[in-house]
C-alpha cells in the first residue's frame, strides 16, 4: 500500500474482491459493531456508542482505542454521506488524528462485489507529523489495513486485490 502525502495530509487507496453478494457485503460493512472484528487486538478496539444501528447519514458513532502502550483515545465518527449498496463516508469528529475522512465504495462486479477503501488523513502536532508518520504511524495504518484484509479473506475467501 502505498500512502501519498500532500500539504500535510495523507493519501491511500486500497481495495479488495469480496466473493459475495452486493447485499452481503452491504449487510456486514453498514453493521457498525462488525468494525471490532476487522481491528487488530492489539489496539484494544472498544466500540462505545451505546446503539448501534445500520449505519445511516449524520449517525454519531463512538469508540476507544489503544494508540500506544498504556495510552488510550476516544474516537468519535460520524457517518456523513450514504448511497445504500454502494458507499458511505466517515469523517472524524474527535480522536487521534487531526483530519480522518474514510470513503468506503462497493462495486458490484462479475461473481462478488470489488470493495475500495480512499483514506485521506492529518495528523496532529505539524512540526513532528512527519518524523510520527515515517516511524510510527504508516506501519500502523498499513498494518491495521492488512490485518483488515486478511480477515476479509477469512471470512469470506476473499482475494488481497482484484
Amino acid at each position: 500500500m502505498e500512502i501519498l502525502s500532500h500539504s500535510g495530509i495523507y493519501s491511500f487507496h486500497t481495495k479488495q474482491y469480496l466473493p459475495i453478494s452486493i447485499d452481503e457485503a452491504w449487510q456486514f460493512f453498514s453493521n457498525p459493531a462488525n468494525l471490532q472484528k476487522l481491528t487488530p487486538d492489539a489496539l484494544d478496539f472498544r466500540i462505545t456508542s451505546k446503539s448501534l444501528e445500520p449505519i445511516h447519514q449524520g449517525q454519531i458513532i463512538t469508540y476507544s482505542i489503544r494508540i500506544f502502550p498504556l495510552f488510550r483515545s476516544k474516537w468519535v465518527t460520524e457517518i456523513t454521506f450514504v448511497k445504500d449498496k454502494a458507499m458511505f463516508i466517515d469523517e472524524q469528529r474527535f480522536g487521534p488524528y487531526k483530519l480522518w475522512h474514510h470513503r468506503h465504495v462497493f462495486e458490484e462486479v462479475d461473481g462478488g462485489v470489488l470493495m475500495h477503501d480512499y483514506v485521506h488523513f492529518k495528523l496532529p502536532f505539524s512540526w513532528i507529523a512527519p518524523l510520527a508518520f515515517k516511524w510510527y504511524v504508516r506501519k500502523k495504518i498499513i498494518g491495521i489495513f492488512s490485518f483488515r484484509k486478511s480477515t476479509l479473506s477469512k471470512l469470506f475467501g476473499a482475494s488481497d486485490e482484484a
